[in-house]
């Protein structure tokens, strides 16, 4: 198929964060403004998403695939568990200024309660035949919470 995907290891794991919400360092600030660093590990893909108010987005895990996000404008509302497990999902919120975390093997959904504008950052190639290679798509996380899917 020529798909390029990196196997894990276990050095590359331990650069991951330890949570979803991530906490990010303190900027540098001068007269000119100031630098945010967000990620400082190997990746291969940075795509800007919008999306409106009432929507929904994910619903999937990765094999090996892992993202940032970082939220521009507006909110998201992340739902998460570990793939395979049957416990209630948890939920993160995460408003400008934040960033989640995603790993690979972990059920996600992300709901957006205003228009919200995000920059993902990730580990494999963003082409389409590589992210459909990496990804299992499962039912939105919403319906075990009880919320309705926009």
């Amino acid at each position: 198929m020529g798909v390029d995907i990196v196997p894990l290891t276990e050095a590359e794991k331990s650069k991951w964060p330890k949570e979803p919400l991530v906490t990010l360092p303190k900027p540098f600030v001068d007269a000119r403004g100031e630098i945010i660093p967000l990620v400082d590990i190997d990746m291969r893909s940075c795509v800007m998403i919008s999306s409106r108010r009432g929507t929904t987005r994910a619903d999937h895990y990765h094999r090996t695939d892992w993202h940032f996000c970082y939220v521009v404008s507006g909110c998201i509302e992340y739902y998460h568990r570990p793939t395979g497990s049957r416990e209630k999902p948890a939920k993160v919120v995460a408003r400008a200024g934040q960033m989640i975390f995603t790993p690979p093997m972990v059920d996600h959904t992300m709901s957006f309660p205003e228009d919200t504008l995000f920059v993902t950052l990730g580990r494999n190639y963003r082409s389409q035949e590589v992210y459909e290679a990496d990804v299992v798509r499962i039912e939105s996380l919403l319906k075990e919470m009880e919320i309705p899917v926009g």
